[in-house]
């Protein structure tokens, strides 16, 4: 079973945070891959286990790691940037740890929501 953690922030009072969650969450559904939306700003745990869990490398110079940030399982995929950059150059799937376009299970993290399974629609 693969595990997507899209980490997010509905409660983020920028807007392009915002879009840039909506954009992982359309490519998401828009290709059949199931994940789980989890709120972060509810769950301090799960706050911490992202940014325990982000490469140092990865990590701003200072501040913490804004969201969307995604994973597969405990394996750290990247930020909105690396995804967008994997999208515009054909690798997404491999970004995420895929191998091809068959549908997947996965976890989608966010902030502002409640917990919630999403499916892909069939």
């Amino acid at each position: 079973l693969l595990k997507f953690v899209f980490y997010a922030s509905s409660q983020n009072p920028l807007e392009k945070i915002k879009k840039k969650q909506q954009d992982v969450v359309r490519f998401l559904e828009a290709n059949k891959i199931e994940f789980e939306e989890v709120d972060i700003t509810m769950s301090e745990e799960q706050r911490q286990w992202m940014y325990k869990n982000i490469p140092p490398e990865k990590k701003p110079a200072q501040g913490n790691p804004l969201p969307p940030q995604i994973f597969n399982g405990d394996r750290y995929c990247g930020d909105y940037d690396s995804f967008f950059e994997s999208k515009e150059s054909n690798t997404v799937f491999s970004f995420l740890g895929l191998k091809s376009q068959l549908a997947s299970k996965g976890w989608l993290c966010s902030q502002g929501e409640e917990a919630e399974n999403f499916q892909s629609k069939q």
